[in-house]
């Protein structure tokens, strides 16, 4: 009896796969946490508000690698509410996503200056960029559900039961 072969599966396709369902799941995160409470702060840490509008710069840092040209102080203004972050997000993915789908495999590959302090820089592909861009906002989205917990929010699924949601919310 022979083994059934598997194909190959390309990167950029295990990247697109995460990143849309790393997406859903922070929009979860940031649809459930209360829009009241975005100066909560803990110790002298990040406000919620700094933590979610995170999720809008990493999508800025994304289309920026894709352009070739990552320049942090051209990230957008920071968002004023809650409603402003989602929207501006979502925005940002939906954009970005389809771009991605449509990179050549030379475009995915290609590099761009990363900075890494200040006046230094280090060449990385736009592939490794955008899945840095993917854990950031996996890492930030846990922040933020801590946050969600202290504002007296619900927890969402995220990757099984929470304390607030039982039932496990697969996306993709």
């Amino acid at each position: 009896m022979s083994m059934p072969q598997t194909l190959p599966v390309a990167e950029k396709d295990v990247f697109l796969n995460a990143y849309e369902r790393e997406f859903h799941t922070t929009m979860r995160v940031l649809n459930a946490y209360p829009k009241d409470k975005l100066d909560l702060t803990a110790d002298n840490l990040r406000s919620a508000r700094d933590i979610a509008t995170l999720f809008v710069g990493e999508q800025a840092v994304a289309d920026m690698a894709m352009n070739g040209n990552i320049d942090f102080s051209a990230e957008p203004s920071p968002p004023a509410s809650m409603d402003d972050i989602i929207t501006m997000f979502e925005t940002l993915f939906r954009r970005n996503i389809d771009r991605v789908r449509s990179l050549s495999e030379n475009a995915y590959n290609s590099t761009v200056m990363f900075p890494t302090g200040p006046g230094t820089g280090a060449q990385l592909r736009t592939a490794d960029v955008l899945w840095l861009t993917l854990y950031d906002m996996v890492h930030h989205r846990g922040q933020l559900s801590v946050y969600l917990r202290l504002a007296g929010g619900k927890v969402p699924s995220i990757y099984g039961p929470s304390a607030d949601e039982t039932e496990h919310v697969f996306l993709i």
